[in-house]
């Protein structure tokens, strides 16, 4: 359901009557955003995206398909999240580097008083209850913030970091177990079998070996 001057709303997605969807927003095919929750103007979601109650989505935030963002989670702009991810219950996503109420000469900052930075987030990723990402970040794919950790460092692809700050404790799979190590740089999966191999201070998924 599409007006001109209202939200853009697949007319699949499901969306609870005390949601507040602002003007221009887009919500994809089979979303479902739950109580009280308010996603701004221009923010976007694909499709098969949760949203639970009282979240919140700040202006242009783009969310990719089949992302879950629990309930009173703050996902300020300018966010990205790629498909997939997962933003656990109260998560934070901060959008101000240097923040303040008012400016040196004591008046109050106005929008124009402030640079907006963003935490973006690949694909696949996973952000644990009431963990807080301090803007600028970049979260890798695949990735997953232990519940409570303070990300203030950009997170490699396959990294499990947890603490404050967070710091990079192991390594996890696509299938969210933490991989074990099989020698010479080389990890495994306990629960797929997946292979990865270390790639500098990274990981990536290697070619998996034949039966």
């Amino acid at each position: 359901m599409q007006s001109p001057h209202g939200p853009a709303i697949h007319h699949t997605a499901r969306v609870d009557a005390s949601a507040q969807i602002d003007p221009e927003a887009t919500i994809g095919a089979d979303s479902a955003i739950w109580q009280l929750t308010h996603i701004r103007s221009g923010a976007r979601l694909g499709s098969g995206c949760v949203v639970g109650r009282g979240a919140y989505i700040g202006p242009d935030v783009q969310v990719g398909d089949n992302c879950k963002i629990q309930n009173y989670a703050l996902v300020y702009e300018p966010a990205r999240l790629g498909a997939g991810v997962f933003i656990g219950p109260a998560v934070v996503l901060t959008n101000d580097q240097y923040p303040r109420a008012i400016n040196p000469d004591g008046s109050q900052k106005l929008a124009d008083d402030w640079e907006l930075v963003g935490v973006t987030i690949d694909e696949g990723a996973a952000i644990g209850a009431r963990a807080v990402c301090v803007a600028p970040l970049h979260i890798g794919a695949w990735s997953m913030v232990a519940a409570g950790t303070v990300v203030i460092h950009d997170v490699p692809a396959f990294a499990l970091v947890a603490g404050t700050p967070g710091k990079r404790i192991g390594w996890i799979g696509r299938s969210g177990r933490r991989l074990v190590a099989v020698g010479e740089g080389r990890w495994r999966c306990p629960s797929t079998g997946e292979e990865y191999q270390e790639d500098g201070d990274g990981l990536q998924l290697a070619a998996q070996p034949t039966a």
